[in-house]
This record gives C-alpha cells, structure tokens and sequence, in this order.
C-alpha cells in the first residue's frame, strides 16, 4: 500500500503545476500547448482519460492498446465535430456520466469483452474530443490544437496504465482494494460533478 501511495504522491505532484498553469492562463494560449493544456485543465477529463488506462490494464490482452486507442481516435472525430460548430447536446453530462461508469467498472473490476470496452470509451469519446473541439482557436491552428489535446490524452491512458500496474504489482488483496479505492473515488467525484452538469 506504501507504494500506492507514493505512486500516487508522484503522479499529483507532476500534474498540479500544469493544471495550475492551464488555469492561471488557459485563455491566453494558442496552438499546441493550449491544446496539451485543455485535457490537463479539467478534473472530469483527468479522471476519465486515466481511468481508461487503469480499465485497459485490468482487461488486459490486446485491450491494452486497443482501448486507449479507440478513445484516441474517436475523440480526434469528437473534436472535429466541435471545431465544425456541429450541435451536439448533453456534452458536460455525457463527461460526467464517463467518469461515474468508467469508476465503477475499476472498483467493481468488471471485465467486458473487448469489443464491449472499446464501444463503451469510444462513445464517452466523443463527448470529451467534442468539449476539446469547441475550444480551438480561430486562428487556423486547429490542427496543432487538437495535436496537443491529443498528445496529452496519450500521456494521461499512459499514466491509468502505469497506475494499473502499480496495483497490480501488488499483493491480491491489497491490489484488489487499491482498485476499489481508487475506481469509487472516480465513481464518486464523477457523480458530483454530474449533479452539477444537470442542475
């Protein structure tokens, strides 16, 4: 549990200067680093795109690339839909809604078939790439926006992986608790921050 918990301390520590960054002077940037930034800035996105990777572990098998990767591609459509201007409804419940099932699949270390898992992150997907969309710049340099946002995503599926091993290195039990832990904190900030997108 020691580790857990320095896993954690390490992984806190390297993502609060940025998310202090994204937040002191989100608006002022442009291009890459303003969509690197975009992901980081918002605690639904980090919980979710984190989770994904923690999820990916826990399936195993070719779910460890394919789950990340199909959340990759499908928020690239996502955010193309956003930066068109199409209308898309339910945007911050349907973010909301990914971070309380994607928790709860972690703590209840519930394992679908891979085609399931893929379908069920790609339509969460779309919601996040869509809200990373709406917030390019209109100065043409939406392409290397959505690379940021892009890049960034990688790294947080990166770090759900890295998570995941972390526990899973741990004894059963131990390791076992650790998921339930951390999957019913995701559960329930996500249903927090739900309460607030349909109020």
């Amino acid at each position: 549990m020691r580790k857990l918990l320095s896993g954690l301390t390490f992984v806190a520590a390297a993502l609060a200067p940025a998310a202090a960054f994204a937040h002191a002077g989100h608006g002022e940037h442009s291009g890459f680093i303003h969509g690197f930034m975009h992901p980081i800035a918002g605690l639904d996105h980090i919980l979710a795109m984190v989770t994904v990777g923690i999820l990916a572990y826990q399936i195993g098998g070719r779910a460890l690339w394919l789950v990340p990767t199909a959340f990759l591609a499908v928020m690239a459509a996502g955010g193309l839909l956003g930066v068109a201007g199409v209308s898309f409804y339910y945007v911050q419940p349907g973010i909301a809604a990914s971070v309380v099932v994607l928790g709860l699949l972690v703590a209840l270390a519930i394992k679908p078939p891979i085609t399931v898992a893929v379908a069920l992150v790609a339509l969460f997907a779309v919601f996040h790439g869509y809200a990373h969309g709406i917030e390019a710049p209109l100065d043409g340099s939406a392409a290397v926006y959505g690379a940021g946002f892009m890049v960034a995503t990688a790294l947080l599926h990166a770090a759900g992986v890295a998570f995941g091993m972390l526990v899973g290195r741990l004894v059963a039990t131990q390791g076992q608790l650790g998921y339930r832990l951390a999957g019913s904190a995701v559960a329930l900030t996500g249903l927090v921050i739900l309460s607030r997108a349909v109020a």
